[in-house]
């Protein structure tokens, strides 16, 4: 997380999506806020790990697969949430969505506001550099 002046203020280990349904590269904003949400599985995703072909609700609580807080974006269905699993966060990815543990979720909830711009960034790799004629160190 970055100040007004660019200045690297926070920083969250996190899981991002994985290859059934990656985390996308580019620019979206923070559209709502909320703690104890409601988990909506939609049918349309397929996700092999949901077991239904039907959409689905899980109510707030221990099982929930966005944990106790849910920072929905402007794009549609993904966000930055919590996890029931907070010892797999950097370990696994997500179905796109940003996975924070609880506790990080809950501190960059109460730092944030409608309209913040969430940036993705492409993590630079060797390949990369190769492509822009750069060395990678």
């Amino acid at each position: 997380m970055f100040d007004a002046s660019e200045r690297l203020v926070a920083f969250y280990p996190a899981s991002i999506g994985g290859p059934d349904r990656p985390t996308p590269s580019r620019t979206f904003k923070v559209t709502s806020t909320n703690d104890k949400s409601t988990y909506h599985y939609n049918s349309d995703y397929k996700f092999d790990s949901a077991g239904s072909k039907e959409p689905f609700d899980v109510k707030p609580g221990p099982n929930n697969p966005v944990g106790a807080y849910w920072i929905g974006l402007s794009a549609q269905g993904y966000g930055i949430h919590g996890t029931a699993e907070p010892d797999k966060v950097g370990k696994s990815a997500s179905h796109g969505c940003v996975r924070l543990t609880t506790w990080d979720v809950r501190t960059l909830d109460d730092n944030i506001k409608r309209g913040t711009p969430v940036v993705f960034l492409d993590a630079p790799t060797e390949s990369s550099f190769r492509q822009q004629g750069k060395r990678a160190f």
